[in-house]
């Protein structure tokens, strides 16, 4: 064996060791990364990450401790400066973190889920002064410890657990001085309003503690139960009758011998003496209500519509009509004009108490005054008797009434007839007038048509005979005219000879050519056969010339 062979072998050796150690360590990292180093975020959690630094003190990159009540600081990477609770949360995944530099804790998302409110308190900040206890701020970016003054609405939200507190309520109500008042998911109905009483003041939108002129319209409002609680009052008008017990048998009213119901003994209605020493009995009715802008004062004066019910409207309503009665005697409050200057005195002076109050009051009605049957029943019977007295004279009245009426009815009939008949007579008269003037129409439209067609028919003659002479005059025209050119053109020529040869000239062909030449005394004969030739060979060269013209076209 070659000494190369055997150290190529201890090298292939050690080589396959450092693999294998290699391959070692990196299983146990990874084992240890996917045992220990890996947290597994589900939906709907979150993970709080608390950072502890490195795990021994030689090694580098030793960090702070955050101050108490604050979130540890990191850099613009998002690394750690400090050692503490780190306010940003990893959301659901897998996440691998050194298991010696971190501790975590997995926290689930806050669901706050429809008719339902979060109220969020703040443990991460500074300590608020003066008394406060609201933090002002949304979610995440507040600075001081306390309630936070927004509630949280129906939805997820992601809380650090660590820095806030959340508590989940739906609608509650809370009990203070007798009076329910609502806090959390409020649900004001159509008819009612919120009058707000703020538990302290709000710096943001410059509203003091107290109750609120302003008031909360039919609606869904999410109130924080430390910040504000909420009165829900009826709006409108409401009926409160005050009547008197009856005396009852088998479940039904006892009448007296005049038909009218017994009232009973007791403090029923509204009781009071008249003058004349009789006790008196009466039922009153108020149309009375509270406005939008009044039920903060209703709230702020009387607590509740009950009590402004039972402290204000009843007591003011025996208040007023015991007054107002006991200055009347048993028969002005039965009898006519007394009666009804008692029910408006009365009326009035119950608008005018509960508008001072701050109520509204819409009527009130004296609904029914029981007077002793000892004193009603005289003047009942006398009251019948002149009823009836009327009732007499009014069927007398009526009898002869009825009589007039039926004479009437006769004379409308009889007028009827003759108005007819005057109706057909001038219809007659109307038709024979009208036919009359359309016979006359008719023959005077004849004879005006006659006349029309002889002015026509001479107007015909006439035009022809003016047509014939103006043809005649016409022809008679031309020719003179005619004679007058050629005595013209005569007087222009000279004589007649030149007019004669100037037509004849006028008269020769356009293209006709003349030759000129000159003979001596006895060469005519021999010279005009020399210009026969040349005339001949001109004419025979212009005829070929125009033949090739025509060709070539």
């Amino acid at each position: 064996m070659k000494i190369s062979d055997v150290v190529s072998g201890m090298l292939r050796g050690r080589v396959a060791g450092a693999a294998a150690g290699v391959l070692g360590m990196v299983a146990s990292l990874t084992a240890f990364e996917w045992t220990f180093n890996r947290h597994y975020v589900p939906d709907g959690c979150s993970l709080v990450l608390r950072y502890k630094g490195p795990p021994l003190p030689f090694l580098p990159g030793e960090r702070p401790v955050s101050a108490s009540g604050q979130f540890a600081r990191v850099d613009d990477r998002g690394q750690p400066l400090e050692k503490g609770i780190l306010k940003e949360m990893l959301g659901p995944g897998r996440h691998f973190l050194w298991y010696g530099w971190w501790e975590t804790n997995l926290v689930k998302d806050t669901v706050v889920n429809p008719g339902e409110v979060a109220v969020v308190t703040s443990r991460m900040g500074s300590d608020l002064t003066n008394g406060q206890f609201l933090v002002d701020g949304d979610l995440d970016k507040t600075t001081e410890k306390g309630i936070l003054r927004k509630v949280l609405g129906p939805g997820r939200y992601r809380i650090n657990d660590y820095a806030y507190t959340v508590s989940i309520i739906k609608q509650e109500f809370v009990q203070s001085d007798q009076q329910q008042k609502h806090v959390g998911w409020v649900s004001i109905p159509a008819g009612y309003a919120g009058v707000v009483t703020n538990l302290a003041a709000n710096p943001q939108t410059g509203l003091q503690a107290g109750i609120q002129d302003s008031v909360l319209q039919p609606g869904l409002y999410p109130i924080n139960p430390s910040e504000q609680h909420v009165d829900i009052i009826g709006i409108g008008y409401t009926d409160l009758s005050v009547k008197s017990n009856f005396v009852s048998r088998d479940g039904k009213p006892v009448l007296d011998e005049s038909g009218e119901p017994l009232v009973s003994d007791d403090e029923s209605g509204i009781t009071f003496p008249s003058t004349d020493g009789f006790r008196i009995h009466m039922d009153f009715t108020a149309v009375w209500g509270i406005m939008p802008d009044q039920a903060a004062d209703v709230i702020r004066k009387f607590g509740s519509l009950e009590a402004v019910q039972t402290k204000v409207v009843i007591p003011q309503i025996e208040s007023i009509c015991r007054n107002e009665g006991s200055s009347l005697g048993a028969v002005d409050l039965l009898v006519g004009d007394t009666r009804q200057k008692f029910q408006e005195t009365v009326s009035e002076s119950f608008h005018k108490i509960l508008e001072d109050k701050g109520l509204t009051l819409l009527h009130g009605f004296v609904r029914n005054i029981h007077i002793p049957q000892d004193i009603r029943k005289p003047i009942q019977e006398k009251f019948v008797a002149d009823e009836l007295k009327l009732t007499r004279d009014q069927e007398q009245l009526t009898a002869r009434t009825e009589a007039e009426l039926r004479e009437a009815e006769r004379m409308v009939e009889l007028e009827t007839d003759r108005i007819g008949a005057e109706t057909t007579k001038l219809v007659a008269e109307a038709v024979a007038e009208g036919q009359k003037l359309a016979e006359e129409t008719r023959a005077e439209t004849l004879k005006l048509v006659a006349a029309v067609e002889r002015q026509t028919a001479e107007l015909e003659a006439q035009a022809t005979v003016n047509l014939g002479r103006a043809k005649a005059d016409a022809k008679k025209v031309e020719a003179e005219a005619r004679s007058e050119r050629f005595g013209l053109a005569v007087g222009a020529f000279g004589s007649g000879e030149a007019w004669n040869q100037w037509v004849f000239a006028s008269g020769l062909p356009d293209d006709l050519k003349l030759d000129l030449f000159y003979a001596g005394a006895g060469t005519l004969w021999t010279d005009l056969s020399k210009f026969t030739d040349v005339a001949l060979g001109s004419q025979l060269q212009q005829r070929q010339q125009t033949v090739n013209e025509g060709q070539k076209e």
